[in-house]
Order: C-alpha cells, then sequence, then structure tokens
C-alpha cells in the first residue's frame, strides 16, 4: 500500500517578504524531495482543501481568525514579531489546516498507508488565542481535535526543534491526546520543561523531552525507547500524528541540533510503528535549510513505507546522552 503527498500550490502563495526563512522556497525544496524519492508509483498526490472555518474554530478563538482575516484582506501585515502575512495567506492557511482533515478521510478510506501534509504556513506554534512562530493556525491540532472527537486517542510526536507550544497548548488538559515532544531547549519559545506534563485529567499527557545543542540522532533514539515508549504504551494510541520539523537538522540556520537526514529515516521508522498501517499523519512544520529540507523530505517518504533511504550517514557521538538520565530522574520526581 503506498502514501499520500497531500499538497497545494497556493501555499506557495504565502510571502512573509523580505529575507524571513518561512519563505515559499521551502516548499520548493520540499517538492524537490519527493522528485527525488523517485516513489511515483507508490505516492498518491491529493490536492489540499480549505478547512471549514467552522472546524478551525474547534481549535481556535473567533477573535484569532477574525485578525487573521482582516490583516490578509488588506493586503497582509505583522502578526507579531516573527510572523507576517500577505494578502494570500489566509487562503493557505486554511488549506494548510484542511490538508490533514482530507488525509485522515482518505486513510479512513483504506486508500494509503500513511500521509504526508506538505503544507505551509506550519502549525504547532499557533496557540488557542495567538498566532506565533511563523505559524497561522495549529494544522496538526485542527487534524487532532477531529480524530480526537470520533473516538480516537491521538497520540502527537512532535521533533521539531522548537517547542510546539500551540500544541501542547491546545491539549494541556485533555487526556484522550498524548502530545510528546523532542526539542531543543534552550530556544524558542522558551518552552517544553520536564515539568509541563499536563493538568486537570490531561496530567501525564504531555511528555516534554529537551535536548542539549549538538545532540545527535543516537541520543534521538535513546530518549524515544527509555522515555517515550513507556508512556506511549501506556497511554495505548489508536492514530498518530507528527509534527515533521527538519529544522533539527546539522545544517539548520536557526538551531543547534545534530541530526542528518538518515536521522529522520531511522526515527520516523521507529515512530511509526506505535499505531497500526493507516492510522499515521506526518505534517511539515519547521526547516530553514532548503538542501536539509529536500534530504530529510525524501528519508522521511521512504520512512512511511518502512524503507531504509539515508542519503546522509547516521549521525552519533555528539553531546546529549547525559541529558536522558536527568529527564529520567525529573519525570521519576514529577511521578509522571
Amino acid at each position: 500500500m503506498g502514501i499520500l503527498f497531500v499538497s497545494n500550490d497556493i501555499c506557495l502563495e504565502h510571502a512573509p517578504g523580505g529575507k524571513h526563512p518561512e519563505r515559499p522556497a521551502r516548499l520548493s525544496a520540499v517538492l524537490a524531495g519527493l522528485e527525488r524519492a523517485q516513489m511515483d508509483s507508490t505516492v498518491t498526490k491529493v490536492l489540499a482543501e480549505p478547512a471549514d472555518e467552522n472546524l478551525v474554530m474547534q481549535v481556535h478563538d473567533h477573535d484569532l481568525i477574525d485578525q487573521l482575516k482582516a490583516v490578509s484582506e488588506q493586503g497582509g501585515g505583522i502578526v507579531d514579531e516573527d510572523t507576517k502575512m500577505s494578502s494570500a495567506s489566509w487562503k493557505a492557511a486554511r488549506i494548510a489546516a484542511g490538508a490533514g482533515l482530507q488525509a485522515v478521510d482518505e486513510l479512513r478510506n483504506g486508500s494509503a498507508s500513511a500521509a504526508f501534509c506538505a503544507v505551509r504556513p506550519p502549525g504547532h506554534h499557533a496557540t488557542i488565542s495567538q498566532s506565533m512562530g511563523f505559524c497561522l493556525l495549529n494544522n496538526v491540532a485542527v487534524a487532532a481535535k477531529q480524530l480526537r472527537d470520533q473516538g480516537e486517542k491521538v497520540l502527537i510526536v512532535d521533533y521539531d526543534a522548537h517547542h510546539g507550544n500551540g500544541t501542547q497548548d491546545v491539549f494541556y488538559s485533555d487526556p484522550d491526546v498524548l502530545f510528546v515532544s523532542f526539542h531543543q531547549m534552550p530556544l524558542y519559545p522558551w518552552t517544553g520543561a520536564v515539568d509541563e506534563r499536563g493538568m486537570g485529567k490531561g496530567i501525564g499527557t504531555t511528555l516534554n523531552i529537551p535536548l542539549r545543542a549538538g545532540t545527535t540522532g543516537d541520543v534521538f533514539l535513546s530518549a524515544w525507547e527509555e522515555i517515550a515508549l513507556p508512556v506511549i504504551e501506556r497511554f495505548k494510541p489508536t492514530w498518530l500524528i507528527i509534527s515533521a520539523g527538519f529544522d533539527a537538522h546539522r545544517r539548520d540556520p536557526l538551531t543547534d541540533l545534530g541530526l542528518t537526514s538518515g536521522d529522520y529515516n531511522l526515527f520516523t521508522s521507529r515512530i511509526i510503528q506505535i499505531v497500526p498501517s493507516g492510522r499515521r499523519l506526518v505534517f511539515l512544520e519547521g526547516g530553514y535549510d532548503l538542501r536539509a529540507l529536500e534530504l530529510s523530505t525524501c528519508a522521511l517518504l521512504h520512512a512511511l513505507l518502512d524503507e531504509q533511504m539515508r542519503p546522509e550517514e547516521l549521525s552519533n557521538g555528539g553531546v546529549g546522552s547525559e541529558a536522558i538520565d536527568e529527564i529520567k530522574r525529573l519525570l521519576h520526581t514529577h511521578e509522571f
């Protein structure tokens, strides 16, 4: 069974302008990664369509939606100090949020084993009430909320180098959505500490794994096996969503982690085993080096087919291993 590649050229029209790192060329690099993968016979392209605003408002406040529409209608402008819109940005944002909903419907019909939503703007920094960090709407949260409302137990694994504070915000008190984040710390948005673990009925369904600059793939795998897996196995998810940020790649200009495209292939292969085929959904998040985006996309797409493809060698032997014991100690202290 093949995979779905969900995208739309309108996502190229979201143009923050100037030398903004979240530029249209990012998506072009991802499309180049699809071509590099040479998987024509096993990839079905799906044209992403805009999400219904009522579904978006299941996640975001009405005032935020009104703000984004107004900025886009006036030809674009500044949303926050890092986040800018053009006239096409609102439509692109709705398409990015709608891609996951389409993918879920297709996967439920048994048409593929997994789906990759190659869309922008990214979403994991967008909170319930605020767009920030290059993100307008929280694409992952929109898809996860619909799955959760349909009775599914949803695992979100976020391996973007920046903590997915927006996704955490949406599901912080939700016992049916487990949010697991691998991220660099300290780094924008300065959230994602180990003791952020949920509240109310959601205590224990947020798991943050902050890693140090220079952390390599072997440490990511150790953290997955020693810290994340026991929590995930107790949760027993029925669906998986991955926030695939490729800015943990060692070439990325905004971060300091040490992964390669080969690491993304292996790490993703391990993660997707946690749920059955047909219940695996991946969203593009960050990643700001174009070469790294192309190679990592290629590697990830092969991983979704359970194929080894390592355009670059695996990384290992970097700093970060000492952080694993510290995280486990802190989790034990908080009785996670």
